[in-house]
């Protein structure tokens, strides 16, 4: 009876981890592909920037992504000298007028480009962590190895309350 308990249970474990894998992709996207034409041909000014609607916080966003897509930037709300030509370059690395301004279809595309940065930096982290080897806990006490089916389902419940 423990036997074909513990093959439901390894049974149980195999169908969930495919059912794990069916949830939304996680795969890169090239940016350039689905951005708007538009995006690339008007120049941005302090007027397309204004119809924006950025006030200091959704200034601060932006500052915030620019930073997190490796375009280092103070992050004060303002945008001054240094964040201008931050945004040149942020401009001039995707193809875009180089005007150190945004504008709607630009701001878009920026705020794309950092949640599918941030998702590929997220998808390559949980990789990472596979390769580190799993901590354990301290405890010089006494351990004692059970075999067999009774010592699997005995660690398993150990596990599960904390004991081993």
């Amino acid at each position: 009876m423990r036997v074909f308990i513990l093959a439901l249970s390894v049974f149980g474990i195999l169908a969930s981890a495919n059912v794990a894998k069916a949830g939304p992709s996680m795969t890169d996207r090239d940016l350039l592909a689905s951005a708007d034409p538009a995006t690339f041909v008007h120049e941005a000014t302090q007027e397309t920037e204004d119809l924006v609607g950025l006030d200091k916080g959704k200034r601060r966003d932006v500052q915030r992504r620019l930073t997190r897509l490796g375009f280092d930037t103070k992050v004060n709300g303002r945008f001054d000298k240094s964040t201008r030509a931050v945004i040149t370059r942020w401009q001039a690395a995707r193809g875009y007028p180089k005007t150190g301004f945004l504008n709607v279809l630009q701001h878009q595309a920026l705020l794309a480009d950092s949640v599918s940065a941030t998702r590929a930096s997220f998808s390559s982290s949980d990789k990472s962590n596979d390769d580190r080897p799993a901590r354990r806990r301290g405890g010089g006490g006494v351990h004692h190895h059970r075999s067999g089916p009774s010592g699997l389902i005995g660690g398993v419940v150990g596990g599960l309350f904390g004991r081993r």
